[in-house]
């Protein structure tokens, strides 16, 4: 593969030159071929022999220009500077095969001058969570970093108790975090804070250099599509668990992977973090987490534009989210996802979406089953058998006369959509999946990888790679949670 390094070169103030320290006994046993595809990387060069190489060689050029990133930023809401890349290494940038240039970096890759005395290891559960949730997120259209290999060892280290060190090379457009910004500004670097912003220009944001105002055209995109992610998220019920201002990405990508979780039942207030005492990132809070963390980067903005310049962005971020998630819920139902002329129709469907909302909530139904059984079911009121809906809830009369509603709304909807019933039925097939990372498959898979059976865990890939097929031999995978599966809450400890 050919590599670059434009961070290791044109920031070498702004990181540390680290060189992975190898774990013993290690063995590539996941290669996103796909991925690697993408990236104009050839799968021989992920093999083990080949990776751990240069990796770890004197020669390899994997290791060659390593570097670790400094950075700040907000952990639940309270600013600290003694941040940085404490277990990972940007390896260097490749260029995808649509010519764009996305990062390699390496997990788990030892300590760096930003450890703080941590053993800089990430463990296999980690990892194999990490692989799973990027590739979940993006079969779902939601923006993500990716795995492109994972790497076993043999190594013992100690966390809550005794795990497996592991390794994983990631990938996404850039490593860059609103903690990146965020540390540069704090600590009065302003002429570093200024090499980093057209750095960013340069090679991420090129298209603002031409704005009449660079950096008030970063800041917007930034907003906006921060906002299109946690509508995506919330959406489809996906609970980040740790959204400091060091784990959001200027890109707009879901990003550093800790106790996230899929709902099960529908629990607006869910916390999926254990750590999370106070439920600051429980899932009804990501949207104006969102907002808040944006007005933390934007403070590294002030030095450039005027504070009503500044608010004027951070001002759309509602507006962007809402309108996407009403897009999305309606997408979700079949339903037509324009503007419609017809105001007392348009209320009829905004009331129609959020009883449907009221009704999940109510009952603590499991969120992902339910929109995939309407999905399969609501076009059979014509043939009477509404009871393979309502069967599945407590309330099911409340639930019969939604679909009655829905019906009803639909037909008055088909002239403005063009889709006959079939169509409907389709489109909703294709965007609620039958297959969802909930935690308890998660940890099955990890507990059998933990043992040395990987089987598990490439068979759920699988199945979360393409969530809307059938997948006969996966079945299992799309069952809902029994009681004691559900809701499972984990630590911010990796």
């Amino acid at each position: 593969m050919q590599l670059f390094h434009h961070y290791a070169t044109e920031l070498a103030d702004l990181c540390s030159k680290v060189s992975p320290f190898p774990v013993s006994q290690a063995k590539v046993i996941m290669v996103n071929k796909q991925l690697a595809a993408e990236l104009g990387i050839e799968a021989e060069e992920l093999q083990s022999d080949a990776l751990l190489s240069s990796l770890f060689g004197n020669e390899g050029a994997l290791q060659a220009n390593s570097v670790a990133q400094k950075y700040g930023g907000h952990q639940f809401g309270q600013w600290n500077p003694h941040l940085g890349d404490g277990r990972g290494l940007l390896l260097g940038e490749v260029k995808s095969t649509q010519g764009q240039f996305w990062d390699l970096h390496l997990k788990g890759a030892g300590p760096t001058p930003y450890s703080r005395h941590a053993d800089g290891r990430a463990v296999l559960r980690s990892t194999i969570r990490e692989y799973l949730a990027g590739e979940a997120l993006h079969a779902l259209n939601i923006p993500s970093s990716r795995s492109l290999c994972l790497l076993s060892s043999k190594e013992p280290i100690q966390r809550e108790q005794r795990e497996q060190a592991a390794m994983m090379v990631r990938t996404c457009q850039s490593h860059l975090r609103f903690g990146h910004f965020e540390y540069y500004h704090h600590s009065n670097q302003a002429q570093h804070l200024d090499t980093l912003f057209n750095f960013a220009f340069k090679h991420h944001f090129p298209a603002s250099l031409g704005a009449e105002s660079p950096h008030k055209a970063m800041l917007y995109e930034i907003v906006t599509t921060t906002a299109l992610m946690i509508a995506k998220w919330q959406a489809y019920g996906f609970n980040h668990g740790v959204m400091n201002t060091d784990n959001m990405s200027i890109h707009g990508i879901t990003f550093d992977f800790g106790p996230y979780a899929f709902l099960d039942d529908f629990i607006p207030d869910y916390i999926c973090n254990r750590s999370d005492h106070s439920g600051r990132y429980a899932f009804d809070q990501q949207p104006s987490i969102g907002l808040w963390n944006l007005n933390a980067l934007a403070h590294a903005f002030t030095p450039y534009l005027h504070i009503d310049e500044i608010k004027s962005a951070l001002g759309t971020y509602e507006d962007t989210l809402v309108s996407e998630y009403q897009t999305l819920m309606k997408t979700r139902l079949g339903l037509y996802e324009h503007d419609i002329a017809d105001l007392e129709l348009a209320k009829e469907v905004d009331t129609l979406i959020a009883e449907w909302m009221n009704i999940l909530k109510d009952e603590k139904a499991d969120y992902h089953f339910s929109f995939r059984i309407i999905s399969e079911h609501l076009l059979s009121i014509e043939d009477l058998k509404l009871n393979n809906i309502a069967d599945n809830f407590v309330q099911a009369e409340r639930v019969r006369q939604w679909c009655v509603n829905y019906h009803e709304i639909q037909q008055s909807l088909m002239p403005l959509s063009k889709q006959s019933w079939s169509g409907i039925q389709e489109l909703m097939l294709s965007v609620n999946p039958k297959y969802v990372l909930r935690n308890h498959l998660a940890q099955e898979a990890i507990e059998a990888a933990e043992n040395g059976d990987f089987s598990v865990f490439e068979a759920l890939l699988k199945a979360l790679s393409s969530p809307f097929s059938e997948h006969p031999d996966c079945s299992s995978f799309a069952k809902p949670p029994a009681d004691n599966d559900k809701g499972i809450s984990l630590s911010c400890s990796s």
